[in-house]
């Protein structure tokens, strides 16, 4: 492993409009009428300022990170942790060999150059895991998932609790392609899938080249600052249909939680509103996810953040 620093249609809407939708604590408080009027306005402003270059129609624009789950990893702390963080180590050869392949899009196909599964690998592989020990070693098993052990005043001491260091152990790599939402909607992106011993499914690795993809539009936000009440919307969760699930950016001590969407056959944009705390909060951001309903299945429509007006993308799984 290499050492590096460590480290989202029914017959088309001819009206437009917001709506509080079904998710969020089922005992908040309604939207007021000021705040949806004002997610509205800067809604409008936000869709007409979207102008997305020829690209987003025509080239491969993906609205998801290269690295990617194929199903349920049955993840236990310590590999959520070692997915997170990009520490891997291969126990088998991984091929220099290129090979080629197509995106196939709903609208079309697309014939890009992709690099080989060694390369994969080492964007894939983000450096050893931090020099701290792991869990006991136990012949013939994982190390993974046992007792941790951690620094104390007579040296090093047994601990449950503490995440283990501990990279994913790759054991072998095939070739296939994994669906991908994108600016073209969900395509059909060739990856090399990683066999990992720890985890139930493979990681993806999307095999595109990185110079063959296109980089998200910067987006242009309404001038004013966004009205007290609303937040921005962080990322999308998941997209089933006429369902999104948005994560929100709240305060931790904000209540009355309340999505809200606005869209129109082109565009859909998604934000919040909260009460504010009157008293002392910490001032920390939190995550919210909440669900909306859309009058019509999203299809390729980007889904917009009401304050900056940027295309969301699928948060990292």
């Amino acid at each position: 492993m290499r050492r590096l620093s460590l480290l989202l249609v029914l017959p088309l809407l001819f009206t437009a409009g917001c709506a509080a939708t079904d998710a969020g604590p089922a005992d908040a408080p309604p939207s007021p009428t000021r705040d949806a009027d004002a997610f509205d306005q800067r809604a409008a402003q936000v869709a007409e300022a979207w102008r997305p270059g020829p690209d987003w129609r025509t080239g491969y624009v993906p609205l998801e990170g290269p690295t990617l789950l194929t199903g349920d990893a049955g993840f236990t702390p310590d590999t959520e942790a070692a997915f997170r963080s990009g520490w891997y180590r291969a126990e088998v050869a991984i091929p220099p060999t290129r090979v080629g392949a197509e995106i196939r899009f709903p609208d079309g196909r697309l014939t890009l150059p992709l690099v080989s599964a060694a390369e994969a690998y080492r964007q894939l592989d983000q450096g050893d895991p931090l020099p701290c020990p792991g869990p006991p070693k136990r012949p013939g098993r994982p190390t993974a998932g046992g007792p941790t052990v951690e620094p104390g005043p007579d040296g090093w001491v047994t601990s449950s609790t503490q995440t283990a260091c501990l990279p994913l152990t790759v054991t072998g790599v095939t070739f296939d392609t994994v669906p991908v939402r994108t600016s073209r909607g969900v395509a059909q992106v060739p990856a090399w899938l990683f066999t990992i011993r720890e985890l139930a499914t493979p990681v993806a690795r999307l095999a595109v080249a990185p110079t063959a993809v296109t980089a998200v539009p910067e987006p242009t936000a309404p001038a004013r600052p966004l009205a007290e009440g609303l937040v921005a919307a962080q990322d999308l969760a998941a997209v089933d249909d006429t369902r999104l699930t948005v994560r929100l950016g709240v305060g931790a001590c904000d209540t009355g939680i309340t999505p809200l969407v606005w869209e129109r056959p082109d565009v859909v944009v998604v934000g919040g509103s909260v009460t504010r705390a009157t008293g002392e909060c910490i001032a920390l951001l939190k995550l919210e996810p909440v669900t909306v309903t859309l009058a019509a299945p999203l299809g390729t429509r980007p889904v917009l953040d009401v304050f900056t007006g940027a295309p969301l993308s699928i948060a990292a799984r």
